[in-house]
């Protein structure tokens, strides 16, 4: 809404993602382009830059559990094509890419910070951008249009725009300052974590790990690896759940190509490929970290 992008606009976004992304896109009136992941989960942008159009005015670049989209390339596009670009950072709250914290490329970066995010404040979430001219628009929209006066009282005040009710509370504030005072310490515990785990993953040539386009910048919410065909992969995750650890099920649950209400006819085989090959492990600053390893060596000697 801040960007005031013409209404039917076509928005790049990829196809491997949470359904949020895709209902902003559709609820402020524009149409979701969705594109091909690479190996790093994240939008590929050779498939993104062949998907421009005359209508295309925005790039949605979400940074997928935890690690940065190739975020170069993808700002290099942006400026060929004179494009906008809004930064889903909501996986990736304290990760960055080349030193620079992601969220802060384009003109809006989102972070969320629900329940199961690495910050936390039970819900609601954060906009952020460099530009006061953007931020007013955000600040509007976020509060009814209310340009919120400090010489009048709230209820005299004029509305700058039509908005709606995203507020958070004082309480949820409080809680995310102090959240945020911890964000280094969890990342260093989950990245401990992850290296331990990833190194039991250690001489077994039919594992590839997830592609990272700055591993360092990375926030270890996740591990990532694919096998190499989709029995495979199934049998290994039975076994990891037969042995009391689960992973993740991304080609139903984050596989925007499968919900019918986005229209696509399009099958997007290189992502449904990757995905369905992939196994995810979820990495916690609390978590028993041998039983995690126990599962996936079981797994790995009966494949």
């Amino acid at each position: 809404e801040g960007l005031n992008l013409p209404k039917g606009s076509e928005i790049l976004v990829p196809c491997f993602t949470f359904v949020a992304s895709i209902e902003a896109i559709e609820e402020t009136g524009h149409i979701p382009i969705l594109c091909e992941i690479d190996r790093n989960f994240n939008i590929s942008v050779a498939d993104m830059e062949r998907r421009i159009t005359k209508k295309t005015t925005c790039i949605l670049p979400v940074h997928m559990m935890g690690s940065a989209c190739n975020m170069g390339a993808i700002m290099d596009v942006a400026k060929k094509s004179n494009l906008a670009v809004v930064e889903d950072a909501c996986q990736a709250t304290g990760a960055s890419y080349r030193g620079k914290k992601l969220g802060t490329f384009g003109e809006y970066g989102c972070f969320s910070f629900d329940y199961v995010k690495v910050l936390t404040t039970g819900e609601g979430g954060m906009v952020v951008t460099d530009e006061k001219a953007l931020y007013l628009q955000a600040d509007y929209y976020h509060d009814h249009g209310h340009p919120h006066r400090t010489d009048i009282g709230r209820g005299f005040e004029e509305r700058m725009r039509k908005g709606t009710n995203y507020r958070m509370n004082e309480i949820q504030g409080a809680l995310g300052i102090a959240q945020l005072a911890k964000l280094p310490g969890i990342i260093a515990t989950q990245k401990e974590n992850k290296r331990r785990i990833k190194q039991s993953l250690a001489g077994y040539d039919f594992i590839s790990f997830r592609e990272h386009y700055d591993e360092d910048g990375e926030i270890a919410t996740f591990l990532a690896f694919l096998l190499p065909d989709r029995d495979r992969a199934e049998k290994f995750k039975k076994i990891m759940a037969d042995h009391g650890v689960t992973p993740g099920v991304l080609n139903y649950w984050h596989f925007i190509a499968n919900i019918q209400s986005t229209g696509s006819k399009e099958k997007y085989e290189t992502s449904q490929n990757i995905l369905e090959r992939s196994v995810v492990i979820e990495i916690l600053m609390k978590m028993d970290v041998e039983k995690t390893i126990d599962a996936l060596t079981r797994a790995c000697k009966k494949l």
